[in-house]
């Protein structure tokens, strides 16, 4: 299966922009669906994007952020606008074969998570 690992994390002031990115190895990564989740301190994770048959946002960011994937590169990004301060947690990309799904157990491979920190 694929290994996956997310950068791009950091420190931005409200109102500003981030993309992080993930790059799979070691697995057929068009085969996969793929997304994004996260988690905030104190936080359960939750979904925030995915990209299989088709692109799907958690309602809390829709119009914001952006997923899309690249095939040739194996990577998938996701375009952060807009950012808020509740949008402070580690992102998550995630792989798995269900397509189109939004519970963390529709996933079976998880990176090690990118810091975002956004200030107010």
């Amino acid at each position: 299966q694929v290994q996956l690992v997310e950068s791009g994390g950091g420190l931005v002031r409200a109102g500003g922009s981030l993309r992080v990115s993930c790059v799979a190895s070691g697995g057929s990564f068009e085969d996969y669906a793929m997304g994004w989740f996260r988690q905030a301190p104190g936080k359960e994770r939750e979904f925030v994007a995915g990209i299989g048959s088709v692109r799907y946002y958690a309602d809390s960011v829709k119009g914001r952020f952006t997923i899309s994937r690249d095939n040739a590169k194996s990577t998938i990004y996701l375009q952060i606008d807009s950012l808020k301060p509740e949008d402070t947690a580690v992102y998550y990309c995630v792989a798995g074969l269900r397509y189109d799904r939004s519970e963390p157990t529709d996933y079976n491979v998880w990176g090690q998570g990118t810091q975002v920190t956004v200030s107010s």
